[in-house]
C-alpha cells in the first residue's frame, strides 16, 4: 500500500504572508492526520521564507505518523534534521535561491558526498531518500551510496501526462523497478496531483510513499481539505 504525506510548506506559506499564526501550521498538520494522512512532509529552505526552522523543532513533538524533512543537506539543514531526528530526511540538490525543486542528485558526481551525508542521517536512526531521476546510472550509483530509499522527480511525468502522453510513466515504471531489484525503497513526488495519482500509482510498482502539497493545498481550496486528502487515499488505494 502506498503512503500519502502531504506536504504543507504552502500553509506554511500562506501564514507568514500575513504574520501571526494564522493557519496554525502544527493544527493543520494534526488536521490532516485526523483525516487520513499518513505523513507529513515540509521542505525548509535556508531563506525560511516558507516554513521555518522552528517549525521543523514544534512539528517533531506534535506528528503522529511519519515525519519526511526535505532539503539540501548544508551544514545548518543536517544540525537541524539531527537535532529533530524526523523519521524520513529526504535529500534535494536544491540551490539556495530555488523557486522548488528542479532537479534531481546526480548521484554519480556527488556519490562520495552522498554516502557521508547518508550515514551520519543512518547512525541516528533517520531513514534516508535521494530525490532522483529516472536515468539507470543514476539509480545504481544511488544504491551505492547505502540510501535507504529513492524518491522519484515526477515534474515531468505530470507535464507530459497533463499533454495526454501515458507513455510517459514506461521510464519511471523501469526505474522503480530497477531501484527495488538493488534494494531501494521506493517514492515520488513533484507536481502529482488527483489528475495524475492513480494512473502514476497503477502503473509503478513497489510504490512506498508519495508526497504531495501544492496540488494538495490548491485542490483544497475548492474541494476541502479533509475531502481532498480522502480522495488522494482512495486513490492510492
Amino acid at each position: 500500500m502506498t503512503k500519502l504525506s502531504v506536504n504543507i510548506n504552502k500553509i506554511a506559506t500562506l501564514r507568514n504572508s500575513r504574520g501571526g499564526n494564522v493557519p496554525n501550521l502544527l493544527k493543520v498538520a494534526a488536521d490532516i492526520e485526523d483525516f487520513g494522512g499518513e505523513g507529513i512532509t515540509i521542505h525548509p529552505r535556508p531563506d525560511e521564507r516558507h516554513i521555518r526552522y522552528q517549525d521543523a523543532r514544534d512539528l517533531k513533538n506534535t506528528v503522529r505518523t511519519e515525519f519526511n524533512i526535505e532539503g539540501n543537506p548544508i551544514q545548518s539543514f543536517m544540525d537541524l534534521v539531527l537535532e529533530t531526528k524526523p523519521t524520513q530526511v529526504t535529500l534535494v540538490p536544491d540551490s539556495v535561491d530555488a523557486i522548488t525543486s528542479n532537479a534531481g542528485w546526480d548521484t554519480i558526481m556527488h556519490q562520495s558526498f552522498l554516502q557521508e551525508v547518508i550515514k551520519e542521517f543512518q547512525n541516528n536512526g533517520i531513514r534516508t531518500s535521494i530525490f532522483i531521476d529516472t536515468d539507470r546510472k543514476l539509480i545504481e550509483a544511488a544504491a551505492k551510496t547505502g540510501t535507504d530509499r529513492i524518491e522519484l522527480y515526477t515534474e515531468y511525468f505530470a507535464s507530459e501526462f497533463d499533454k495526454g502522453n501515458k507513455d510517459v510513466v514506461k521510464p519511471y515504471a523501469e526505474a522503480a523497478i530497477l531501484a527495488h531489484k538493488l534494494g531501494l525503497g521506493i517514492n515520488a513526488g513533484h507536481d502529482l496531483s488527483l489528475e495524475n495519482i492513480k494512473f502514476f500509482k497503477e502503473n509503478i510498482p513497489n510504490l512506498a510513499e508519495v508526497s504531495i502539497g501544492h496540488a494538495l493545498i490548491t485542490e483544497s481550496l475548492y474541494l476541502g481539505l479533509e475531502n481532498v486528502v480522502n480522495m488522494y487515499l482512495h486513490r492510492l488505494k
